[in-house]
């Protein structure tokens, strides 16, 4: 474990290092990034691909057409391109302790945790950034009403289509993490994936905080409008941010995992 742990430890510093030089990552981004790649590490070195190959796909979606997507969101979402910590911990958080856990008590249900919340990461995420490019003009997912593009719980059908190839790739990448249930696993983590993307907009549409801007009339996440004028709660819970409910996402895809897993071995 200790040597895994310093490998980990030396990789995980060159691969944010990197991602801080290139501004994917904030400052204490890449701190938290840094620390979870050392303990995927300590979990074991499949654990660590798996954290490594979502980290590398999910920021080249984010920076792929990065303007555009910006221009299309300017009114909707805050104008910073570096993940912090919080979003970095809602992402990859349930999946290292998960992982880890795992690894030291032998409990394979903990595997099919971390399978299905990193799924239900990388899902959410290939959704949100290929959606924002080719999905037009995205439905809120509890009511079909239109909405701006990048609000949370807003879906479209390429968005649908990028979460499920997004769940695909790291149910199939990481379908060997444990012996003897490859199949199994994979579609236990693509069940968990997928729900997990589905209940993150879920979330996303019906209790995240909405913002409203007076001066625009427009619906937004900004607490300060593109308009400079300063955005008032108007709808959900007011502390639920993006990340909570990101974190709510990955560990409805935790739970879901685990539970197509113990439908299956029945």
């Amino acid at each position: 474990m200790v040597i895994r742990a310093l490998a980990g430890a030396a990789v995980a510093g060159a691969i944010t290092a990197g991602a801080r030089k290139t501004r994917t990552l904030s400052e204490s981004g890449q701190w938290a990034a840094f620390f979870s790649g050392i303990l995927a590490a300590a979990a074991g070195w499949w654990w660590a691909a798996l954290l490594i190959a979502f980290f590398v796909t999910s920021a080249a979606l984010s920076r792929w057409r990065l303007h555009e997507k910006m221009q299309k969101t300017e009114g909707t979402l805050p104008r910073a391109t570096e993940r912090n910590a919080g979003q970095v911990i809602a992402n990859g958080g349930f999946f290292v302790l998960f992982a880890f856990g795992a690894q030291y008590t032998g409990n394979e249900r903990l595997a099919f945790a971390a399978l299905g919340a990193l799924a239900a990461a990388s899902a959410d995420t290939w959704s949100t950034e290929i959606g924002m490019l080719f999905g037009g003009t995205p439905r809120l997912i509890t009511t079909g009403k239109a909405t701006q593009t990048g609000m949370s719980g807003g879906v479209s059908a390429a968005g649908f289509g990028a979460g499920i190839a997004g769940a695909l790739f790291i149910a199939l990448a990481g379908a060997f993490a444990i012996p003897h249930h490859h199949a199994r696993l994979a579609v236990a983590a693509f069940a968990g994936g997928f729900g997990g993307c589905l209940a993150d907009s879920l979330i996303g549409a019906t209790l995240q905080s909405k913002r409203f801007c007076d001066r625009c009339h427009h619906w937004t996440e900004r607490r300060v409008h593109a308009c400079g004028y300063r955005t008032r709660h108007a709808r959900g819970i007011n502390w639920l941010s993006n990340d909570a409910v990101n974190l709510c996402g990955t560990f409805a895809g935790a739970v879901i995992s685990v539970l197509a897993g113990w439908m299956m071995a029945r």
